[in-house]
């Protein structure tokens, strides 16, 4: 066949009834895109629930406190320009 005539091979895309079937899947599933993963937020949660069970929280978040007064001026600022770049918080 000359190069011009070479026969093309098109993606088939998926009749609504394939759609509907893979909107029907479990999350499980289906692959999530984007910031994580199902797999992972499970891991994470796993994780979490562990550390609440084995750690003193209480003391953590005393040893997390600002060691002086300038020290939680400047973490107040370092929020509030977070917050100044978040949406709905200003």
């Amino acid at each position: 066949m000359p190069p011009d005539k070479t026969p093309r091979i098109l993606q088939q895309q998926p009749s609504p009834d394939e759609e509907l079937q893979q909107e029907q899947q479990s999350p499980a599933a289906k692959q999530q895109m984007g910031e994580g993963s199902y797999e992972g937020t499970r891991d994470y949660n796993r994780r979490q629930a562990e550390y609440m069970k084995t750690h003193d929280v209480k003391k953590d978040a005393e040893a997390a406190k600002p060691k002086s007064e300038e020290e939680a001026r400047e973490l107040k600022q370092a929020e509030e320009e977070g917050k100044s770049h978040s949406k709905g918080e200003h």
